[in-house]
C-alpha cells in the first residue's frame, strides 16, 4: 500500500513542529503531536518521534480519518489502535494521541505538554487556578482520563461542531485547532501567554555536592526544586502528568543526603531523585526522555505556588500507564 499524496500544508507544519518541539516550555521529548487533514486522509506525528525532528527526518505518518471517527461512534474497540487506521505499509505507527486529533473539524491541530498549562491543570482546582485567564477564548476542560478513545470521546462533546478550539486537559496539556497552520501557531501563543502562572519560576543557586559514581547533577531546575524543602514534599507526594510516569517513573523519590543515592546500576533505582535541600540528581545513564521530563519537573513546580493544592494521578491511574502496550512501545523508541 503506498502512502496518499501530501497536502501542501504539511511542509509549514513540520516547521512549525521542529520549532515549538525545540521549546521545553511546550514540548518535551518524545512528547505532544501534531496533525493536518486533508480530505479522508489525516497525517499526525508517530508514536516515540520527536517533534523537534520534523525538518531533519520524516515524523508523520497518513491515517484513515473515516474509518477512524466511525470507530470513535461505534465504541469499538479498534479506536484504540492507532495503527489500525494507517494509510501506509509498515514503517511507524500513529500517535497514540490519534483519536484526539480525530475528533477536531479543523484541519490542523497541535497537543502540547506546555507548563504554563501543566501549572494549572494539576492543580486540585484548575479552572479556579485558570480563572479567567481564558475568558477571551472559546475554549474547555476535561478532567484526566488515560490518553486514548475515552478521553477522545469527552473532547467530542466540548468540541461540537468546531466552535471550541482550545481544550485544556486535567493532569495532561492542551490542544488547539484551527483552519491553518499559522493560525494555530498564533492560538497556541496566546493561550500559553494567557496561562503564564502568576508565581515568578524558581531562581537561585544551582550547586550540587559532589555525588557519587554513576550519578550527574539533575537539570538546573529540579536542582532548585530539590533546594526548597516545600517544593520538595510537593514534588515526591505523587506523579502529576503521564510522562513523568512512562520516563522517569511515579512521583520522584526524594533522599536527606548525598550519601543516602541507592546504586545506580540497580534497575529499581529511577532516573532522577531530589536530594533534601540539596538539590537533585540524574542517573549518568539516564535517557534523553528522562532528562527532559526532570527538567519538566522543575519548570513546572518551580512556577508553583508552595502552598497550592495539587491534584495527583492514583495508583490505578500510575498503573494503567506503566503497563500500556502502545507507552512501552514509545518509550522503546525514544530510548
Amino acid at each position: 500500500m503506498s502512502a496518499p499524496a501530501r497536502p501542501a500544508d504539511l511542509a509549514a507544519l513540520a516547521e512549525y513542529s521542529a520549532k515549538i518541539g525545540a521549546d521545553p516550555l511546550l514540548i518535551q521529548a518524545a512528547g505532544g503531536n501534531s496533525s493536518v487533514k486533508s480530505g479522508d486522509v489525516m497525517w499526525i506525528k508517530a508514536s516515540g518521534t520527536v517533534l523537534a525532528d520534523a525538518m531533519r527526518r520524516d515524523i508523520f505518518v497518513p491515517c484513515d480519518l473515516p474509518k477512524m471517527r466511525a470507530a470513535l461512534a461505534a465504541q469499538s474497540a479498534i479506536a484504540d489502535q492507532p495503527q489500525e487506521f494507517l494509510l501506509q505499509e509498515g514503517g511507524l505507527r500513529p500517535s497514540i494521541e490519534t483519536s484526539l486529533h480525530a475528533v477536531f473539524p479543523q484541519p490542523v491541530v497541535v497537543h502540547v505538554h506546555c507548563v504554563h498549562t501543566l501549572c494549572m491543570a494539576i492543580q486540585a482546582d484548575p479552572l479556579a487556578a485558570i480563572g479567567t485567564a481564558l475568558d477571551h477564548f472559546s475554549w474547555g476542560y476535561v478532567p484526566y482520563a488515560k490518553p486514548g478513545a475515552n478521553l477522545a470521546a469527552q473532547v467530542a462533546g466540548l468540541v461540537g461542531g468546531g466552535e471550541v478550539d482550545v481544550i485544556v486537559l486535567g493532569n495532561h496539556g492542551l490542544i488547539v485547532a484551527a483552519e491553518t497552520v499559522g493560525e494555530v501557531a498564533s492560538l497556541l501563543a496566546a493561550v500559553h501567554e494567557a496561562l503564564r502562572p502568576k508565581q515568578a519560576p524558581l531562581t537561585g543557586p544551582t550547586d550540587m555536592p559532589d555525588l557519587p559514581k554513576g550519578w550527574q547533577p539533575a537539570p538546573d531546575s529540579l536542582i532548585r526544586l530539590g533546594k526548597s524543602a516545600d517544593l520538595t514534599a510537593m514534588a515526591s507526594a505523587g506523579s502529576l502528568y503521564p510522562d513523568h510516569v512512562i520516563f522517569c517513573g511515579v512521583a520522584i523519590r526524594a533522599v536527606s543526603s548525598v550519601a543516602d543515592l541507592p546504586d545506580p546500576t540497580d534497575p529499581d533505582t529511577p532516573p532522577a531523585i531530589l536530594i533534601q535541600g540539596q538539590g537533585a540528581a540524574l542517573r549518568a545513564d539516564a535517557s534523553a526522555g528522562a532528562r527532559a521530563l526532570a527538567q519538566c519537573l522543575g519548570d513546572v513546580l518551580g512556577r508553583t505556588a508552595p502552598d497550592a493544592r495539587l491534584h495527583y494521578l492514583s495508583a490505578a491511574q500510575n498503573m494503567e500507564l506503566l503497563d500500556w502496550d502502545a507507552e512501552k512501545y514509545r518509550q522503546a523508541l525514544n530510548a
